[in-house]
């Protein structure tokens, strides 16, 4: 099973992937991640991709889609989530290539369908223990005693910075523009499915299992 989860910061596509890797066994490959490792472990890849970065330069599809290529020839026996490739139609015609070249294919496009407003209350009102890393909310989920973490007992908590509605929007809207012109080639597939974002982990997690599953699905 390979499948592209696509949603914006905050939708929660990283708590299913992981859940999806717990319980499947399926493999989260993200191209920012695996280009980090390949520099920092000094692989032929990673060696091109960092005298490139050094020149200032953006990686080439040529050079992601290698490292891509590298991850699937490793242990990815039960299927892989892709997580920020592909974004243009370019790239998705690559990862169909690198995926039949290896005898695969691409099972399923799955956006976690989300409202705007809702989400950025969501994410500007997140907050953690800085101790434990515990998460909170401002409204759905304060520390049931006051600047006590319920965890660890800890009394210092932060916020990432760019929790903010104005990154927050902005970072939408960036997901939009890299996201539209890869949904209409996987469209014409039949392959994109829409799970409702804003409901529970649970319930998220349950409509997703659902499509992998086989059971009838409305294309989005």
């Amino acid at each position: 099973m390979n499948i592209i989860l696509l949603g914006p910061p905050g939708a929660g596509k990283g708590t299913q992937a992981h859940r999806l890797e717990q319980q499947r066994g399926m493999v989260q490959l993200s191209t920012g991640d695996m280009l980090r490792h390949a520099v920092a472990a000094g692989t032929p890849i990673g060696l091109k991709a960092k005298a490139v970065m050094a020149a200032g330069e953006l990686v080439s599809d040529a050079i992601v889609s290698a490292l891509i290529g590298e991850r699937l020839d490793t242990s990815v026996d039960k299927g892989a989530i892709f997580d920020g490739f592909p974004r243009t139609q370019h790239q998705a015609e690559a990862l169909d290539l690198l995926l039949a070249d290896r005898a695969r294919k691409l099972d399923h496009v799955i956006e976690l369908d989300v409202n705007e407003e809702a989400l950025v209350d969501r994410i500007t009102g997140r907050f953690s223990c800085a101790n434990c890393g515990a998460g909170y909310h401002d409204r759905f989920k304060l520390p049931r005693v006051e600047n006590t973490c319920d965890v660890c007992s800890a009394h210092e908590f932060h916020r990432r910075p760019d929790d903010n509605e104005q990154t927050v929007r902005t970072r939408m809207a960036e997901y939009r523009a890299k996201t539209a012109p890869i949904l209409p080639y996987y469209r014409e597939r039949g392959l994109v499915r829409a799970v409702e974002g804003m409901a529970s982990v649970d319930e998220v997690a349950r409509q997703i299992d659902a499509i992998l599953d086989g059971a009838p699905a409305l294309p989005f």
